[in-house]
């Protein structure tokens, strides 16, 4: 239970400016990817998996860079 808290304590902190621009770039990401997947017309396959995998890509770094916290020594 305590590492749950930990996690949370980390989602609620305050995300350095790198970390904001990564999440940023991953949520762009993810919203590309579901377009194309969500395209009305047959796109190739070779598209269709990219976007796929740019989705998956884009859910990590998002998830990922939403948990660094800045230190209490960082400006």
């Amino acid at each position: 239970m305590q590492i749950m808290n930990e996690i949370i304590e980390r989602l609620k902190g305050p995300t350095p400016r790198f970390f904001r621009r990564v999440r940023n770039a991953g949520l762009i990401l993810t919203g590309i990817s579901g377009a194309l997947l969500a395209a009305p017309v047959a796109l190739p396959a070779v598209i269709v998996s990219a976007a796929g995998y740019l989705a998956l890509a884009g859910a990590v770094a998002g998830a990922l860079s939403q948990t660094a916290v800045k230190d209490a020594g960082q400006p």
